[in-house]
């Protein structure tokens, strides 16, 4: 993703091509999207998509414009100030209020500029630049809240897909089930508290499939908030896998792609470059002028010119004020930044805990729990065809396989949830490196 920064050139020129280029990329996105409603959104159509129509990122993308504008203000002087003036103006006798008579009435138009040197101008514009930084970290960090809670949203309308699919299997064998007792009670071999029984398990299940479809709408409401993307009608792909490369990454190699230590980090930097300009202040800046007097008559025309220069006596309560202040900004930036760093650890720490948990218990089910399940429903079927088994027990065990399956589904749904918390909370180096 690339960041819409206009250069500072003729932007007249760069208009209708920018236009152009934009108008293609809102087909462009237009199309996919039309096609993802159509085939099912996948988790990076989904990412594409948010980021590319995130009101919020754009709201960011503008701080980051504007504060932009300012660089190249930091390292201007400051506007010359014109003076017109007439001085020595007589105000009684004959020559009362008369320009050009008097002998000592002058004319005069002259120019003031405030000189700030080069060196304030270059700390300046290094700190309008870390500014700059501290806007495009909040983008950052903008960005990731967008893409983590569009991979959570996807992720939730997966699993709701699948947990419908699989509660929509499970009313359907209590629908066999159930006509199955009612056949072998009108054949005198089952009661009717079976048939009662039955009626009431269907029941349940088809409430719960009843919530799992709502689970399912919800869930694809939420993901059409964070893609902005009209309703999303469907999902697609199966979830990635459940691996993290976070989960090992050091302090030192999170700072470059986590945007909250990047934040703090940029924050740092702007403290360090205010209290740089604020000791470059203590230094006053001087104010040159240039005035021409025009008198009238044969009399001689005169030229002024000359130098202001603030005296600093009281520099201890005013400048060096300024200087303690930000100073201890830069203090606070640091200890935030400790404070954020271990935060940010203890946060990666918990998740990725959470997350191997997650994919034991998981793999447990997987390798013990499921396929004895899929055992039991094979034994009923086969004692039921050999004669000494019931085909109560049959339709039991195919009843527990499918409970089992929605045991593990949710058991996937939570460990999902869990990893994009933790994978998505930094941002992939690239999209870090082109901002």
């Amino acid at each position: 993703m690339f960041f819409p920064f206009l250069p500072s050139g003729n932007r007249r020129l760069r208009r209708r091509p920018l236009r152009r280029v934009a108008c293609a990329a809102l087909m462009m996105l237009a199309a996919r999207t039309a096609f993802a409603q159509s085939a099912g959104m996948t988790l990076d159509e989904a990412l594409q998509v948010a980021e590319s129509r995130s009101s919020s990122i754009q709201a960011s993308q503008a701080a980051v414009r504007g504060d932009s504008a300012v660089v190249v203000k930091a390292a201007q002087l400051p506007n010359p100030t014109l003076r017109l003036s007439v001085e020595d103006l007589p105000i009684n006798g004959s020559q009362a209020f008369t320009i050009g008579q008097d002998n000592f009435t002058m004319r005069g138009i002259g120019i003031e500029q405030e000189w700030v040197s080069p060196t304030k101008r270059r700390l300046r514009t290094a700190l309008a630049n870390r500014t700059v930084d501290q806007d495009r970290s909040a983008y950052l960090e903008k960005l990731a809240e967008v893409r983590q809670q569009t991979a959570m949203a996807w992720l939730n309308a997966v699993y709701a897909k699948k947990a419908v699919a699989l509660n929509r299997a499970l009313v359907d064998h209590l629908n066999d089930e159930l006509a199955a007792r009612e056949a072998s009670y009108r054949g005198a071999q089952g009661s009717a508290s079976d048939i009662a029984q039955a009626r009431v398990t269907l029941g349940n299940a088809r409430d719960t499939l009843i919530d799992a479809q709502q689970d399912e709408k919800s869930a694809l409401i939420d993901l059409s908030r964070w893609t902005a993307a009209g309703n999303v009608l469907a999902v697609a792909d199966e979830p990635p896998p459940l691996d993290s490369r976070v989960a090992g990454m050091s302090a030192e190699q999170l700072v470059q792609i986590q945007p909250a230590l990047v934040a703090a980090h940029a924050a740092i930097s702007a403290a360090d470059a205010a209290t740089d300009v604020a000791r470059s202040d203590r230094s006053p800046n001087w104010t040159w002028g240039l005035t021409y007097f025009k008198r009238g008559g044969n009399f001689s025309d005169y030229v002024s010119f000359g130098v202001s220069i603030p005296l600093p006596l009281n520099r201890k309560n005013l400048e060096d004020r300024d200087v303690d202040q930000k100073s201890e900004m830069g203090t606070q930036a640091r200890l935030n930044y400790e404070d954020t760093e271990r935060q940010v650890m203890a946060g990666i720490q918990s998740l990725s805990t959470k997350l191997a948990s997650g994919r034991e218990r998981l793999a447990n089910l997987r390798q013990t729990v499921l396929p004895a399940a899929e055992q039991k429903v094979q034994l009923a079927n086969a004692a039921y065809r050999s004669g000494s088994g019931t085909l109560a027990d049959a339709f039991e065990a195919r009843h527990m396989q499918l409970e089992t399956q929605l045991q593990v589904l949710t058991l996937e749904r939570q460990v999902s949830l869990v990893w994009a918390a933790l994978e998505y909370q930094v941002l992939p180096s690239d999209t870090i490196a082109s901002q």
